[in-house]
């Protein structure tokens, strides 16, 4: 049969589907109808040589898509490197073999690497529906994937990409678990370690579950997503960078993935330690600090759940090569004062000038990490804290940190909010905790991290005393719809600073 029977023009719909290849068909086309296309139909196209497997949306009334035309998502275009009026060849796409492998594991059976491979596989060719990844993913949630079953998955999302080398040198690298709101101690720790004179590299994911991803803080003060080439440039010239992983070609499954598990709002350890680790290896790394805070209201909320993490990411570490220490820190707060990425990049950068009012609990908590780091590299008897501090006091991180910032593109300073409510404490007490879920939800509700400037600042911490009218955080939007959004969650149930008696 003839291509151009299987043929159509493309147009860019100009639809950011993050990723996801997505084609737009009139109802009357004559190739969606002749095909017998349907909505949510997987679709494959293919032009010059490219290949995509897209999901089909059929428009049916709205004018700006007419039969004669097929319209694709940003994801898709890009994919295909389409121009407009280049013709498109469609097809029916064929199941794609990892389907039975994931049905597989929803009903309990156990997989090899070679099975995580064609899963990763179709996952990075765009063969695999959104409905197919949510399922991956569930299956693997809770303790649904054994340690043989995490250190499989976690080689073939490494295999999948890159693995950077860096020479016979010591890679240092942090990574924090996630789950406590603020807490932007990474661009502090690759300060102080790359001005300690050791090669830190660091890729960071943007949020999944939280207000903030380092990536996100980091994009409000210079650009993030380098390409591996800038990254060796900006890592040879200062020692350190703060990338975003998603531009790299580092296990890049894991930000395919990582698009499921946001709107899912769940991780499993076995998927964490995958994701964190098989971006560890193939960045290169050789020594690895991960931050696990531990709090009722944290992503790790008990001691158990510690140990059982702890002891996942210690066996997947050996099994890939890498020497990996887990530093517990406390979980019960928030850290900082500023939760969104333009309020925690504040913070940082106060810590970094020594600023008065420089959050002392970021401060101490990045003073604990970095010296942690190295003294997993030195072995020199626990002086990494003392070394960290001088590097800190003396200028010497916030001029390593400012010159990384200039040599990815640039800094600029964070900017504020245009909208501000203040939420008052409606009794006097002290403050007894604050819900870590609770305050990063209206942040979120706020618009953060979208919205860069967004979140929720913190005035008062546990252990604080308050009095009745006084201020207990604030809530910054970019649009007065957002802040009501935000302010009415805040006000709808109880309130996430927890008001004790006086004492």
């Amino acid at each position: 049969m003839r291509a151009d029977v299987h043929s159509i023009p493309l147009i860019a719909a100009g639809i950011d589907t993050y990723r996801q290849p997505v084609v737009y068909m009139h109802k009357d086309c004559h190739l969606c109808r002749a095909e017998g296309f349907s909505s949510l139909t997987r679709v494959g196209i293919s032009l010059r040589g490219k290949s995509v497997v897209a999901s089909l949306n059929v428009i049916t009334g709205a004018p700006w898509l007419t039969p004669d035309v097929a319209a694709l998502s940003d994801a898709a275009w890009n994919h295909l490197a389409a121009k407009d009026g280049d013709l498109g060849t469609f097809s029916h796409a064929e199941p794609p073999a990892s389907t039975s492998v994931i049905r597989a594991k929803v009903y309990g059976k156990r997989l090899g690497e070679a099975e995580f491979k064609s899963i990763i596989g179709d996952v990075l060719a765009y063969r695999l529906s959104d409905l197919d990844l949510a399922a991956f993913v569930t299956s693997c949630v809770g303790d649904r994937l054994d340690i043989d079953e995490t250190i499989a998955l976690t080689r073939a999302m490494q295999q999948a990409g890159q693995t950077l080398e860096w020479g016979e040198d010591l890679v240092l690298d942090k990574h924090c678990v996630g789950g406590l709101p603020g807490n932007r101690t990474t661009p502090i720790v690759v300060a102080i370690v790359a001005a300690a004179g050791y090669r830190i590299p660091k890729t960071s994911s943007r949020a999944i579950t939280s207000p903030a991803g380092t990536a996100d803080t980091m994009e409000v003060m210079t650009p993030v997503a380098l390409k591996i080439a800038d990254m060796r440039r900006v890592v040879e010239a200062e020692g350190g960078c703060l990338a975003w992983g998603g531009e790299l070609d580092l296990s890049p499954a894991d930000d395919l993935l990582i698009r499921i598990e946001r709107p899912l709002d769940f991780d499993s350890d076995g998927q964490l330690c995958a994701s964190v680790l098989s971006k560890k290896a193939a960045a290169g790394s050789t020594h690895v600090l991960i931050d696990m805070p531990v709090g009722p209201t944290a992503k790790v909320r008990s001691t158990e759940a510690a140990q059982s993490l702890s002891a996942r990411l210690a066996a997947v570490a050996v099994a890939i090569g890498l020497n990996l220490r887990v530093h517990r820190s406390d979980g019960s707060a928030p850290v900082g004062r500023g939760i969104g990425p333009a309020l925690e990049a504040h913070d940082v950068l106060k810590v970094l000038r020594r600023a008065p009012d420089a959050p002392l609990d970021l401060c101490n908590r990045a003073l604990d990490l970095a010296g942690a780091l190295l003294d997993l590299a030195e072995d020199d008897g626990g002086k990494g804290r003392s070394r960290a501090e001088r590097i800190l006091e003396s200028g010497e991180a916030e001029t390593k940190f400012l010159a990384i910032c200039e040599a990815q593109g640039g800094f600029s300073e964070p900017q504020i909010a245009p909208y501000h409510a203040v939420e008052m404490a409606t009794v006097g007490g002290t403050i007894a905790s604050i819900d870590n879920r609770r305050i990063a939800r209206i942040a979120k509700l706020a618009g953060a991290p979208g919205r860069k400037t967004a979140g929720v600042l913190l005035h008062k911490r546990p252990g604080d005393t308050v009095e009745r009218g006084e201020p207990l955080y604030e809530i910054h939007a970019e649009t007065s719809g957002e802040l009501d959004w935000a302010r009415d969650y805040a006000r709808s149930g109880p309130s996430a600073l927890q008001i004790g008696e006086e004492p």
